[in-house]
């Protein structure tokens, strides 16, 4: 008997004839002789609220307290998508984090799955569908801890290995992945077969179609994933090995995020350790640095050392930086207004002349670059936000996605 794992985003789930329609779709599966765990996301917005109103409560709400708010949305479609079964004659069961348990360790609102007691699921799922909340799980403390945002599909990945099912499916409102986002680039159009390297580079650069640290999973246990739509019939998009990488493409895909800042410190000391100086109190605050670029000045005395951030990082890191007695700098720069946009794909590494091609396209579009960012099946660049949406476009035909 085939075991799927199916999970349900936020608008799959986003209001009550939507819960009844993934019920259907359940019911369907479930009727075709699979056995089915599903996976839901808190219904659309919901998140947002709780996050709402934690900051009327206090601009700097407790971590635990947030988890335990948080993890709540998730828990309310547990059981209206079970009610919605067992109204459609289905036995159905929601499975809270702690009644499983889902297994994790780490920091609130970042923590991993580790482990997952499969027994008692596996029992029920002989004859009913079993329903769980995404983005959650609780700590060997006991504590209610989340996955970050986008948890849910970390959850199913997660799952899917632990339970050993057939097969990992995603529902989202769009029917796959694509070679960009469609709703801000209406000729963006679908892949129909993706390499897990190739969708772990987008999910990290922007594309919001699946979490990242998901297909990390998925690809470390060889997991086959679908991402498909709640609202169609059409097929998805398959992400498989690298067998499947179509090194025929130089470009698959174009991603961009809004969300970056840039931090420049100028006239630092060259001197070795000086770069690990300025990182280190940023990781013991869990600030990920993503773009670093050090260039030495005319003196070589000095040097200047540039990096990106998330945009919400930016005054914790200033203050950081102000407050750190081992360097020494003349000044610092920051510009809060940047956008990252990411062009990826397998064939790139034989392709002679994406590079140029990438940095004229932009140049044509009269876009400056303020950083540069490269590994053998991405190209990044950091540019002023206000030309994102040109940047992609430009791209996005360049390289013969429309």
């Amino acid at each position: 008997m085939v075991k799927k794992v199916l999970k349900f985003g936020g608008t799959s789930v986003g209001s009550i004839e939507r819960i009844q329609h993934v019920a259907n779709i359940i019911k369907k599966e479930h009727e075709s002789g699979s056995k089915i765990i599903a996976v839901v996301s808190a219904m659309s917005g919901r998140t947002n609220e709780l996050i709402k109103l934690s900051q009327e409560v206090s601009k700097d709400f407790d971590k635990r307290e947030l988890d335990v708010l948080l993890s709540s949305g998730e828990q309310v479609t547990c059981a209206l998508l079970s009610g919605a079964l067992k109204d459609l004659n289905l036995k159905a069961k929601s499975w809270l984090n702690w009644q499983i348990p889902i297994l994790t360790e780490g920091d609130h609102n970042n923590s991993r799955i580790i482990n997952v007691n499969v027994d008692r699921i596996n029992n029920f799922l002989n004859s009913g569908v079993a329903v769980i909340p995404g983005f959650q799980g609780i700590s060997k403390n006991g504590e209610i801890t989340t996955l970050g945002r986008g948890g849910s599909d970390a959850t199913a990945v997660a799952l899917a290995k632990l339970f050993n099912a057939d097969s990992c499916e995603i529902y989202t409102d769009v029917d796959g992945v694509y070679s960009t986002d469609p709703k801000k680039i209406p000729v963006a159009k679908k892949i129909d077969k993706i390499s897990y390297d190739e969708m772990l580079e987008l999910s990290s650069l922007g594309a919001k179609v699946m979490q990242s640290s998901a297909v990390q999973t998925a690809m470390m246990y060889n997991i086959p994933l679908e991402v498909r739509s709640t609202f169609t019939d059409r097929k998805g998009s398959k992400i498989f090995d690298q067998q499947n990488i179509d090194y025929s493409k130089s470009v698959t895909g174009v991603a961009y995020s809004k969300d970056d800042a840039k931090i420049t410190l100028i006239g630092v000391q060259d001197k070795p350790g000086v770069a690990a100086d300025v990182f280190e109190p940023l990781n013991k605050s869990q600030i990920n640095v993503d773009m670093v670029i050090q260039n030495v000045s005319s003196d070589e005395k000095t040097t200047d050392i540039t990096f990106t951030i998330k945009r919400n990082d930016l005054m914790k890191t200033l203050q950081i930086l102000q407050e750190n007695g081992k360097i020494k700098y003349k000044s610092i720069t920051q510009n809060d207004k940047v956008s990252k946009v990411s062009i990826v794909g397998a064939g790139m590494v034989s392709t002679p002349g994406v590079t140029y091609k990438m940095f004229r396209g932009l140049a044509e579009e009269k876009i400056n670059i303020l950083a540069i960012s490269t590994s053998e099946i991405k190209l990044s660049v950091i540019i002023d936000e206000n030309s994102t949406l040109n940047a992609v476009k430009k791209l996005h035909t360049i390289f013969d996605l429309d």
